[in-house]
C-alpha cells in the first residue's frame, strides 16, 4: 500500500512540472479568458506541490543547510526574473514594484513562515527549539539588507523621492551581495553546525535517522523537475498577473496589492515545505528557509535590477512609506526576541502572525 502511494507520487509530481512547462509555452503572451486563468491557477497549485516534493529529495540528499539554501537560492532567481519582466512590461506604474515584492517576501517570510513553523512545532512539541547563533546571525543580516536596501532611498536627498543615485544603488547592490555571499559561506561552510536542527536537549541533528537518503541520480533527477516546477510556478504566475491586476484595478485596491499576490505565489513551495519541517520537529530547518529567502529576496534581487536600470525606462523606487518602516522595525524587534532565547511557544508564533496580518491589512487598506 505504502510503495504503491509512494509510486502515484513520483508519477503525478515528475509529470506535472512537464505539462505546466507546456502550458505555459501555449499561454505565454496571450490573454487568457476565465475558464482558462483557472486552468492555469489549478496548474500554478500543483507545480507548486511538486516543487515542494522535488525539494525535500534533494535537502534529504544532500543535508542541511544545504536543502533550504537550494529551494531559496531557486525560488528567488526566479523571482528575480518575474519582477524584471513584469517592470519592462509595466515601464514607470511598476517603478515601485520591486521594492513591493521584496517587502512582501520579507513580511511574509519573516512573519508569516516564521511565524507558522513557530506555532506548528510548538503545538507539536509544546516548545519549538532552534539554533540562537544561526538563527539571530540570519535575522541579523536580513536586517541590515532590509535596512539599506529599502529604509535608506526614503532618506537620501541626493535624488528626489525615495530613490537613490547611481552610486548609492552601485553601494546598496554590492553590499548587499556582499553581505549574502558572506552569509552562504558562513551557513554552508564556517559554521555550518549554527543552522542544523536541535533536539529539545540543544544537541545538534546531522541527518535524518529514520530513512536513507535518495540516490544521487534521484536527486539529479529532482533537481531537474525543481527547476522545471519553479520555471512554471513563476511563468504561469505571470500569465495570470493582468488577471490580478485588472482584478486589484478594478477593486479600488493599492497597486502595490500586486506585489503582495506575487510574492505570496512565488513563496508559497517554500512554506509548504517550512511547515512541513516543523511537523517533524525540525524547526531550524523551517527559519533556515524563511530567513534565507528573505535574505535571497533582497541580496539578490536588488543587484540584478540595479543592474536592469541599464535599460529599462522610469525611475526605481525602492524607498518604504512610514507605515512600512514601522512594520519592519516591529519585526526586527519582534524576531530578535523570540530568537534569543532559542526555543519559541505559541505566543511568539501568533504574534509574528499578527504582524503579517496588519502588513496585509494595510497594503490592502493604507
Amino acid at each position: 500500500m505504502i510503495a504503491s502511494l509512494r509510486s502515484t507520487v513520483l508519477r503525478w509530481t515528475g509529470l506535472l512540472p512537464i505539462l505546466a512547462i507546456v502550458l505555459l509555452a501555449l499561454t505565454w503572451g496571450r490573454t487568457l479568458p476565465v475558464a482558462l486563468v483557472v486552468v492555469v491557477s489549478c496548474f500554478l497549485a500543483g507545480a507548486v506541490l511538486a516543487a515542494v516534493h522535488h525539494a525535500e529529495v534533494i535537502a534529504h540528499r544532500v543535508g542541511e543547510p544545504f536543502g533550504s539554501l537550494i529551494l531559496a537560492v531557486a525560488v528567488t532567481v526566479i523571482e528575480v526574473a518575474l519582477i524584471v519582466t513584469l517592470m519592462v512590461d509595466g515601464g514607470e506604474k511598476n517603478a515601485g514594484l520591486a521594492r513591493d515584492t521584496v517587502f512582501a517576501a520579507v513580511m511574509i517570510t519573516c512573519n508569516g513562515i516564521v511565524g507558522l513553523s513557530l506555532l506548528v512545532g510548538s503545538l507539536k512539541r509544546r516548545v519549538a527549539v532552534f539554533n540562537p547563533e544561526g538563527t539571530g546571525a540570519a535575522l541579523a543580516t536580513v536586517t541590515t539588507l532590509a535596512g539599506l536596501s529599502l529604509v535608506l532611498p526614503t532618506f537620501t536627498t541626493s535624488t528626489p523621492g525615495p530613490r537613490f543615485s547611481a552610486p548609492q544603488l552601485v553601494f546598496a547592490a554590492l553590499a548587499a551581495l556582499t553581505l549574502y555571499g558572506l552569509f552562504v559561506t558562513t551557513q554552508t561552510f564556517r559554521h555550518r553546525d549554527y543552522f542544523l536542527p536541535v533536539t529539545s536537549a540543544g544537541e545538534v541533528i546531522d541527518a535524518e535517522e529514520h530513512a536513507d537518503p535518495p540516490s544521487a541520480q534521484d536527486a539529479l533527477f529532482s533537481l531537474g523537475e525543481l527547476a522545471l516546477a519553479l520555471i512554471a510556478v513563476v511563468g504561469l504566475a505571470k500569465a495570470v498577473s493582468p488577471t490580478i491586476e485588472s482584478g486589484v484595478a478594478a477593486a479600488g485596491l493599492p497597486t502595490s496589492v500586486v506585489g503582495v499576490v506575487i510574492a505570496l505565489l512565488v513563496l508559497l513551495p517554500e512554506t509548504i515545505a517550512a511547515v512541513r519541517a516543523a511537523r517533524r520537529d525540525r524547526v531550524q530547518t523551517s527559519l533556515n528557509l524563511g530567513l534565507g529567502s528573505a535574505m535571497a529576496s533582497i541580496g539578490l534581487t536588488i543587484p540584478v535590477v540595479a543592474l536592469a536600470t541599464i535599460w529599462l525606462k522610469g525611475p526605481l523606487v525602492l524607498g518604504l512609506g512610514a507605515s512600512h518602516m514601522v512594520l519592519l522595525a516591529l519585526t526586527v524587534v519582534v524576531g530578535t526576541l523570540t530568537v534569543i532565547p532559542g526555543r519559541a511557544t505559541p505566543l511568539q508564533g501568533g504574534v509574528h502572525l499578527a504582524l503579517l496580518a496588519a502588513y496585509i491589512v494595510l497594503a490592502v487598506s493604507p
